[in-house]
């Protein structure tokens, strides 16, 4: 049996007892021990991430793969990226249990089916093994994400798994496996607190660090970043006149950046039309 610290015994107790000050204060408590955790496993992570981006570099796709609040925040993440870094979709995707598409249907029973996952990755998604899989499960073994690894293990598909308790089962089925040691939660065995905090750190780290390498962000400013809304248009236009100071009109910027579409793109044709004299040194 694999050890479970995640549906340990709460290190608190009779919290209904408890006043706002004092559960507030617990939970940030133990909420402070998860960026610790996940130092303790950036080696872990930086091999994970890395053949991530070798595998997209190569033509490839990344794929999340989970259920319950690790699902969840994946399906976040790959709705995030696209937009965030204006990449196509396609190589940025998750598998839910239940569907991504009945994301608040909230179908937890279906963590228990053994055969939905790679049936998905196999005749929606023709996974191949030029693409990788990472799974996530707090526990290690949650039945849906571990015999979606069996399969992509056994099909030759490269993968990697998130999970929160050592020597997980999950871990032994991936090529990079990652575990974010948390301990018990302060509810015990709500692992959507610390563990799926963690979780959302990673998924955070993994896509933004990715994003980075593939040049879908020059200096520290999205410079491909697809113009979603006016906010998204303002801090590109505020981008593009802070990366070209000789750019002083705004209303020129921002009519220049609708026609592009992103930063990087305004800087091509502002140069061709011989409105920018050079580039900034990362565009060119």
């Amino acid at each position: 049996m694999a050890i479970r610290l995640t549906e340990q015994p709460s290190l608190y107790d009779h919290l209904e007892t408890k006043s706002v000050a004092e559960l507030l204060r617990d939970i940030n408590e133990e909420d402070k021990k998860v960026p610790l955790a996940i130092e303790r496993s950036l080696p872990e992570i930086e091999r994970l991430v890395t053949a991530i981006e070798k595998t997209i570099r190569a033509g490839g796709r990344m794929f999340y793969l989970g259920c319950g609040t690790g699902g969840k925040l994946a399906v976040l993440d790959i709705l995030e990226v696209p937009n965030t870094y204006g990449v196509d979709p396609e190589i940025w995707q998750a598998v839910l249990a239940g569907g991504v598409e009945n994301l608040v249907l909230d179908l937890e029973e279906a963590e228990d089916d053994v055969e939905e996952g790679w049936r998905t990755l196999r005749d929606k998604h023709h996974i191949t093994p030029k693409d990788i899989v990472v799974g996530l499960s707090a526990s290690g073994c949650t039945p849906y994400v571990l015999a979606s690894m069996k399969a992509c293990k056994e099909n030759g598909i490269p993968c990697g798994s998130i999970c929160n308790n050592p020597g997980s089962p999950i871990s032994a089925w991936v090529d990079y496996p990652v575990e974010i040691v948390m301990g018990p939660e302060f509810i015990t065995g709500s692992t959507r607190m610390k563990s799926g905090t963690s979780q959302k750190l990673l998924c955070d780290m993994i896509s933004t660090t990715v994003m980075v390498r593939l040049g879908r962000v020059e200096g520290n400013m999205m410079v491909r970043a697809n113009l979603i809304n006016n906010k998204v248009v303002d801090r590109c236009v505020r981008n593009l006149m802070s990366r070209n100071p000789e750019l002083t009109d705004y209303q020129f910027c921002e009519d220049a950046v609708k026609k592009c579409g992103n930063v990087k793109d305004t800087e091509a044709y502002l140069f061709r039309m011989g409105v920018l004299k050079t580039l900034p040194a990362a565009a060119l």
